[in-house]
């Protein structure tokens, strides 16, 4: 599939990876819909974006409301044939606290965001690229889910992240396997270090530090670099089931 013909739903889309491969998808000549909670955020995206863009204010979360948005999406775009799945939260905290062991409702939330509201709008999107018409191989669709480094060298302090983002790759495969007898494609991809807003808002020396612990190229993956890895996975056919590592070569240490 070609990325100008990519009708998109993106979530996490108003900012960070998920509004980079946004802009990527329409610069190519493809529409979008981006799925968020930021309100503000999602208009500016928008306004930015132009008309082949819309907003809405979904919790990944919610099966009932992430069933409407698709519904909604299809009846913006005319159809959905891609799902790019961005959103998510760090989670970051010891199991054995300095104050108390982590609570699991603060656990499970991380689960729920991470890799249930994947789950849930991968589901979603999978269900409405059935009734697509079937492209070069029989192709009807495409799903990307956002892993990380952290599922396979988590840190002290990442249990409940790499946990989430372990049963994101886990899944990849078999729900390719089932997929294929609908022609859709499931592929993850694993983010290394990455400048989000979240690296923006660090101190100088602490952006230096994270940046040298890169082998090569001895910097911070840049938002555009994930969506053209995803942009690539739309476009070629034959990657399917299994997950991409784009880590500039970085092994985390335990801490």
């Amino acid at each position: 599939m070609k990325i100008s013909q990519a009708k998109a739903v993106i979530t996490g889309g108003a900012s960070g990876l998920g509004l980079a491969v946004a802009k990527h998808v329409v610069a190519a000549g493809g529409q979008v819909t981006l799925l968020d909670i930021n309100d503000e955020a999602g208009a500016a995206a928008v306004a930015e974006l132009g008309a082949n863009a819309n907003y809405l204010n979904v919790n990944v979360t919610d099966e009932a409301a992430v069933v409407a948005a698709i519904e909604a999406a299809k009846g913006h775009m005319g159809g959905v044939n891609v799902n790019v799945n961005c959103a998510g939260v760090i989670g970051a905290g010891r199991v054995l606290g300095r104050e108390a062991p982590m609570a699991l409702d603060y656990f499970a939330n991380v689960i729920n965001i991470n890799l249930v509201g994947s789950f849930n709008v991968a589901k979603a999107s999978a269900a409405a690229m059935e009734a697509n018409e079937p492209g070069e191989d029989g192709e009807r669709g495409v799903i990307i889910n956002t892993a990380s480094v952290a599922a396979y060298e988590g840190q002290i302090g990442q249990a409940a992240y790499s946990a989430s983002k372990g049963g994101i790759v886990g899944m990849t495969l078999p729900m390719a396997r089932e997929f294929t007898r609908i022609g859709v494609r499931v592929m993850a991809i694993a983010p290394g270090i990455f400048w989000t807003p979240m690296v923006d808002g660090m101190p100088p020396e602490v952006q230096e530090s994270l940046s040298a612990s890169i082998p090569f190229p001895s910097r911070l993956g840049k938002p555009e670099e994930f969506a053209e890895l995803a942009a690539h996975i739309v476009e070629n056919g034959y990657l399917n089931g299994t997950t991409l590592r784009l880590d500039g070569a970085v092994r985390m240490q335990p801490k």
